[in-house]
């Protein structure tokens, strides 16, 4: 081996330890990236279906009567 080879083997040796270290919490970092991507991607899925779901079910409708405050602001207006 050159030098050069020896030199670097060395250096590599010597920091193994913060190496790994270093590509261990990037792969913890890219696994939770992955993880969030994941559970968003499902969460949009649900609830893009829950909305279709929702959509095509049949609306109540109530009927309002406005009588009683319609006389009620007439006898208002009259009075004045």
């Amino acid at each position: 081996m050159s030098q050069e080879k020896v030199d670097k083997y060395k250096k590599d040796k010597a920091n193994r330890k913060k190496i790994m270290r270093k590509e261990r919490a990037m792969s913890i970092v890219r696994k939770a990236i992955l993880t969030l991507v994941a559970l968003a991607l499902v969460g949009w899925l649900g609830y893009s279906a829950y909305d279709i779901y929702d959509s095509n079910q049949e609306r109540s409708v109530a009927e309002v009567n406005f009588d009683s405050v319609t006389e009620y602001l007439n006898g208002l207006s009259e009075t004045e």
